[in-house]
């Protein structure tokens, strides 16, 4: 894949991100701050000015498409939009929209397309049930036995350590598959951890509180995605690599696995949250997260091997049986 089909199918990435239009201020800071770092790591200095006209409408779904000949990557483009739309959640009407005018203009067929959108769905409507949308206001809070109100404060940090140090370690390892689809279980990971993190402190959450936090700490949802697909692409772990082993990725996997940092951080910055009584304001959280994640990228190079040996076990089935909490 050259330089013009990367920047095209980033493009159409981009595009698929804000077809909602429903991005904040943070989200889309975030977004430019992504497109800065990635032009920096692969010396594609234009990343910026492609964010800027997708933002400001100067660019189209057409003009992206003209660069993408080869099946390959028109597929690739779009299960790469599916997954933008999807990682926060159900399609809306406009993202809808969007994604068919998409398979239209990439000239993909129903029989190209259903077998993706199928695994996709799942993997949103497993996501959803695990944890709970919502949580009644006159729900009682359920403490479990061996945690906060039982157990010895160290040995309860000991446990969160250990369940955020597996976290992470998984999500390394989904970000490292070349499916283009298993990035998307990475987030509903992240939600699940949360969950847990607050369930140890007596603290009953839903859908809709963990995603405030996690967006609070300052990981946006379709951000942190559009970062670990850029990467993934620049990396070479997608399209005509994505028939490659997990064996054969060799030094194209070192240092991609930035899911690791993010989850071990955010499972910490969680931890002390919630046992400190949840009174974090949003600039500490988000200060406490930055401060996190430095050490944290320094531990992954450290982990990398075992990563890497998760990534070789995984496949489809045990993917949505842990997204599911089977």
């Amino acid at each position: 894949m050259n330089l013009d089909q990367q920047k095209s199918i980033l493009t159409i990435a981009l595009l698929a991100a804000f077809a909602d239009g429903n991005k904040d201020d943070a989200e889309r800071e975030e977004i430019r701050r992504i497109a800065q770092s990635l032009a920096g790591d692969a010396g594609m200095a234009d990343l910026p000015r492609i964010y800027q006209d997708v933002l400001l409408r100067r660019t189209s779904v057409q003009a992206a498409v003209q660069a993408l000949s080869d099946p390959m990557h028109r597929q690739l483009a779009y299960e790469m939009a599916v997954c933008v739309c999807d990682v926060d959640g159900r399609q809306t009407a406009a993202e809808r929209e969007f994604l068919n005018g998409l398979k239209a203009a990439l000239q993909l067929s129903a029989p190209q397309t259903d077998a993706f959108d199928r695994e996709a769905d799942a993997i949103v409507d497993v996501a959803e049930k695990a944890v709970p949308l919502s949580v009644p206001v006159s729900a009682p809070i359920a403490v479990p036995v061996a945690t906060a109100a039982a157990a010895p404060s160290s040995a309860l940090d000991a446990e969160l350590d250990k369940s955020i140090l597996n976290y992470a370690l998984l999500n390394g390892a989904l970000e490292l598959l070349p499916q283009s689809w298993a990035s998307m279980a990475i987030i509903p990971m992240q939600v699940k951890m949360v969950y847990g993190i607050g369930k140890a402190h007596g603290v009953e959450l839903d859908q809709g509180h963990i995603k405030e936090f996690i967006a609070a700490a300052g990981v946006g949802m379709t951000s942190q995605y559009l970062e670990q697909f850029g990467r993934k692409l620049l990396g070479g772990l997608l399209g005509k690599a994505a028939g490659r082993t997990i064996g054969g990725l060799g030094s194209a996997a070192t240092g991609m696995a930035f899911s690791f940092a993010t989850t071990y951080a955010l499972g910490q910055v969680a931890k002390r949250y919630y046992a400190g009584g949840r009174v974090m304001s949003t600039a500490m959280l988000r200060d406490t997260f930055q401060n996190l994640l430095g050490p944290a990228k320094q531990m992954q190079s450290q982990y990398l091997p075992q990563i890497q040996q998760k990534a070789a076990t995984l496949d489809a089935g045990k993917i949505m049986a842990m997204v599911r909490g089977a």
